[in-house]
């Protein structure tokens, strides 16, 4: 009945971890895949389990379900549930529970399993009747659909519905109730869409864009300058070295105002241009009702962009701009000695096919990818930067690439990887992905020598608690989770790598943290240079 009703209101995907509270759902979900109503992903690991979940949900736009049974199981979705509530994704959390009467007796594998995620879920579905898989019940179809309709917002997000099984958790044999006959949910939920009145900026003044994930696509055609990160959905409508000139904006190219549009997280120097008292800050309204992003506190108003006029020239001198510090960039990065990662992500993004997905792992990938690459259009770049936490990105990846109609690569850092080796861990009857994931390998945590933290003053202390260096073999990592790898020493050789395959197969670049810090000093003074 509940998974029937799942499928009733959209669901295409659904992923499951093994466990006995959980069996009446674990059943019907296997009935439900078998019958070709949904597509089944089961899993050993529960916090793999949330985040590919996610994975799929980020892709498609459609809410995806994860199963689990009770106790701790439900506690390690809580990672993926955070990313999901800060991303704004459609993440449905079903968790089999005892029933009321057993909680707090001492019974087995039993924990208060309500309010377990706080306020990270738009919807807490708990405190109703245990669950009788062999009877129609019109008030679970009815929650059921309240709870797509919660999680696809506005705003969109991860929605937690408890469900009490009493025994027996195994069908006796009898069929269940098919509820309406058709198709139709139980409760049909048309899709809110939020209205905001214009913002009361001059549109005549010279505006600069600063696009972070969920801008809108409207953006690309306002005829101003935009920074854009990878993957704010309008990449290719932004400058290329878009962060680099905000570290030194150039003289004449101070804007009188600046537009934020979606959640910028990436860059400093974005922040402290939004600090700039000389500048005036708005923000877009979310139409899906996400709140603005305001991190030093200067947004003036929040709402609609109005229709631009900007001075004669000002966007045609910011180009003028970007194409002379692209020019030092590049030749910044012909040099072998240049930064690993930068070169990587230049050269991942350019040997791309058209229609790739790109799932970026949120510590120096997704900045090395911002900036070093030319931004492409014809590329879907992912990455979670909800929270921005590397766990579960191996699984984010695997899930969006089961999602994408097209070839499907991740960026990953080494111990990105690590962090979700469970995620490799695939059964032989599950779906499995064509999907390329290139890891940088420079032995530990590379973002830490760029912070406060790696300074020279702080070397005693860095190596271990920041640098964090490992001794795993990776090429051994791959041939116990059975995927396929190579290691490439020379970067002239990753197109090659990239060639479609069969499967999940991982590419190892090796790299040295070593210069990491001078690089990117070095980098920066070549473009800064250039202008």
């Amino acid at each position: 009945m509940i998974v029937d009703e799942l499928v009733r209101c959209g669901v295409t995907d659904a992923v499951l971890c093994p466990g006995s509270r959980s069996a009446p759902l674990a059943f019907a979900l296997h009935a439900a895949d078998a019958a070709g109503r949904l597509r089944l992903h089961v899993r050993i690991d529960e916090r793999t389990a949330g985040f590919l979940a996610l994975g799929l949900a980020l892709r498609s736009g459609r809410p995806v379900p994860v199963a689990t049974t009770s106790g701790t199981a439900v506690a390690n979705l809580h990672p993926a549930v955070l990313e999901a509530s800060h991303a704004g994704v459609a993440l449905l959390v079903l968790t089999a529970d005892r029933p009321p009467q057993l909680i707090g007796t001492g019974a087995n594998q039993t924990v208060v399993q309500p309010g377990i995620f706080g306020d990270a879920v738009r919807l807490a579905v708990a405190g109703a009747p245990a669950v009788d898989p062999q009877r129609e019940n019109g008030p679970w179809r009815a929650a059921v659909g309240r709870a797509v309709a919660a999680a696809l917002g506005p705003p969109p997000g991860p929605v937690h519905v408890n469900l009490p099984f009493a025994e027996p958790l195994v069908p006796d044999g009898g069929t269940a109730p098919a509820g309406r006959p058709g198709g139709e949910p139980w409760t049909a939920v048309s899709r809110v869409r939020v209205q905001a009145a214009p913002l009361p900026l001059d549109p005549t003044a010279s505006t600069l864009v600063i696009a972070g994930a969920r801008a809108p696509a409207e953006v690309r055609g306002w005829g101003l300058p935009v920074v854009a990160e990878p993957a704010s959905g309008v990449w290719d409508a932004g400058l290329r070295a878009g962060p680099w000139l905000l570290g030194a904006v150039p003289d004449g190219l101070l804007p009188a105002q600046v537009v934020v549009a979606g959640r910028p997280t990436l860059h400093r120097p974005a922040q402290r241009l939004l600090a700039d008292p000389r500048v005036v800050v708005y923000a877009l309204a979310d139409p899906d009702g996400a709140s603005w992003t305001d991190v030093v506190g200067t947004v003036r108003a929040v709402g609609a962009a109005p229709r631009w006029a900007p001075p004669s020239g000002w966007t045609a001198r910011w180009l003028d701009a970007d194409a002379a510090a692209g020019k030092a960039l590049d030749d910044a990065l012909d040099d072998p000695a240049a930064p690993g990662g930068l070169r990587l992500a230049r050269a991942l993004v350019d040997a791309l096919p058209g229609g790739a997905l790109l799932v970026v792992g949120s510590s120096n990938p997704v900045r090395d990818v911002s900036l070093a690459a030319v931004p492409r259009g014809d590329v879907t770049v992912l990455a979670n930067r909800g929270v921005a936490g590397i766990d579960g990105t191996v699984s984010t990846a695997i899930g969006a690439a089961l999602a994408h109609e097209g070839p499907a690569y991740a960026l990953l850092g080494d111990l990105t990887l690590l962090h979700d080796t469970t995620g490799l861990v695939i059964g032989p009857d599950e779906p499995r992905p064509d999907l390329t994931v290139v890891v940088l390998n420079d032995g530990g945590g590379g973002i830490f020598g760029l912070l406060e933290q790696g300074a020279p003053e702080h070397a005693g202390a860095f190596e271990r608690v920041f640098g964090t260096p490992h001794t795993v073999d990776l090429a051994a990592l791959a041939a116990a989770t059975g995927l396929a790898h190579v290691r490439l020493d020379d970067l002239s050789d990753l197109p090659g790598a990239l060639e479609p395959a069969r499967g999940i197969r991982l590419v190892e670049i090796p790299a040295d943290r070593a210069a990491l810090r001078a690089g990117h000093a070095a980098v920066r003074t070549a473009v800064a240079a250039a202008l």
